[in-house]
C-alpha cells in the first residue's frame, strides 16, 4: 500500500509503499478515504516525540482518519466490513498511521460509526479536533451566563469549542487578526474581537475589568492568557500537561488530553449532522502532495488541511 512514512529518525517522511497491515485482537482495519493535517503529525515527523513514545518502524504519519471497515480481526463486536467510520488513531506506539491506504485501529477507543450525511472529507477533520474541542468544552463549565475567551480560534480545535460555546449561549470572545480570520470567527458566532498580534489580557481587560469566567487555551502564551480570566475562573489548556506550568493564582488551569472515546466521536458526528458545529476544511490534497500539506500547515491554517485517498 502507499503512505506516507519514514523509517530513522534522521529521514524525512515520504510517499511509500508498505506491507498491507493485518488487524490484531480486538482491531479493524479501515480502508482510508480522508485523513487530515495535526500538529501532532508535524511534531512526529520533526522528531520532537523521540524518546517519549516508542517509534516502530516505519513510522506511518497520521492521526485522523475516515474510511470504511476492510477487515476484521478476532474479538471484535460492533463493527463489520463496509461499514463507515471515523476517529483518530489512538496506540501506545508511533507507527501505524492514516496518511495510508489503509490503517488498523483498535475498536476500544478512537473509532465510531460514520452516518451517511457526513462525507469522508469532512469527518476526517473532525477526530481529533472535535475530541479535544469537545473535552474542554466540558471540563469548562461553559454556560449561558459564562463569557468565554476562545485564544486559537481560527484553528480546528479553536472552530469547534467556540460553536460548542455559542450553542450553549455563552458570550464567546474569539482571538483573530486579520479580516479573512475576523470574518470567519464572526460566522461562527463570536460576539467580539481581540487582536492576538497584541496583548490579549488587557484587551479582554480594558472589555470585561474583572476578566471572563473562562479561557480556552489553544494557542498563544497559557501564562499570559491567564491575566485575562477572572477570579475563581478557570483556563483550560490542550497546550499544558501540568497545571503548575501555568502560574496563576486565583485561577483554576485544567490541562487537557483528548480522549476520542466512542461516545464523544458520535457526539461529534451527531453535532455535524445537525448543523450545531460545521468543520471548515479549507484545501484538499492528494496523498502525494501530503507534504506541501505540512508546509501550509505551519505558515497557519483558517481551518482543516484533508489529504484525499483514491
Amino acid at each position: 500500500m502507499k503512505a506516507v512514512a519514514f523509517g530513522a529518525f534522521d529521514q524525512a517522511p515520504a510517499v511509500t509503499e508498505l506491507d498491507m497491515p493485518e488487524p490484531a485482537s480486538g482491531e479493524v482495519r479501515v480502508r482510508v478515504r480522508a485523513a487530515s493535517v495535526n500538529g501532532f503529525d508535524l511534531a512526529v515527523a520533526n522528531g520532537y516525540l523521540n524518546g517519549a513514545m516508542e517509534h516502530r518502524f516505519p513510522v506511518v504519519l497520521g492521526k485522523d482518519f475516515a474510511g470504511t471497515v476492510d477487515a476484521v480481526g478476532p474479538e471484535v463486536v460492533g463493527f463489520q466490513v463496509g461499514d463507515r467510520v471515523f476517529g483518530v488513531v489512538t496506540k501506545q506506539f508511533l507507527g501505524d498511521g492514516s496518511f495510508a491506504e489503509y490503517v488498523t485501529v483498535p475498536v476500544a477507543v478512537g473509532i465510531a460509526k460514520l452516518p451517511e450525511e457526513i462525507d469522508f472529507t469532512d469527518a476526517a477533520g473532525l477526530g481529533l479536533a472535535g475530541t479535544a474541542a469537545f473535552d474542554s468544552f466540558n471540563a469548562a463549565g461553559i454556560g449561558a451566563d459564562s463569557t468565554v475567551l476562545v485564544a486559537g480560534a481560527t484553528g480546528g480545535v479553536g472552530q469547534q469549542a467556540l460553536q460548542l460555546a455559542v450553542r450553549a449561549g455563552a458570550e464567546v470572545i474569539a482571538t483573530a487578526h486579520t479580516a479573512e480570520e475576523i470574518e470567519l470567527v464572526g460566522k461562527l458566532g463570536a460576539t467580539r474581537i481581540v487582536d492576538y498580534t497584541d496583548d490579549v489580557a488587557a484587551q479582554i481587560r480594558e472589555a470585561y475589568p474583572g476578566g471572563v469566567d473562562v479561557v480556552l487555551h489553544f494557542a498563544g502564551d497559557g501564562s499570559a492568557l491567564a491575566g485575562a480570566v477572572r477570579q475563581a475562573g478557570v483556563l483550560v489548556s490542550t497546550l499544558v500537561q501540568s497545571p503548575d506550568q501555568i502560574p496563576a493564582d486565583g485561577v483554576r488551569v485544567v490541562p487537557i488530553y483528548a480522549n476520542p472515546s466512542q461516545e464523544t466521536l458520535d457526539r461529534l458526528a451527531a453535532n455535524q449532522v445537525k448543523g450545531h458545529t460545521t468543520v471548515t476544511v479549507q484545501r484538499v490534497y492528494d496523498l502525494d502532495k501530503t507534504s506541501e500539506a505540512f508546509r501550509h500547515f505551519t505558515a497557519g491554517t483558517l481551518g482543516k488541511l484533508v489529504v484525499t485517498i483514491d
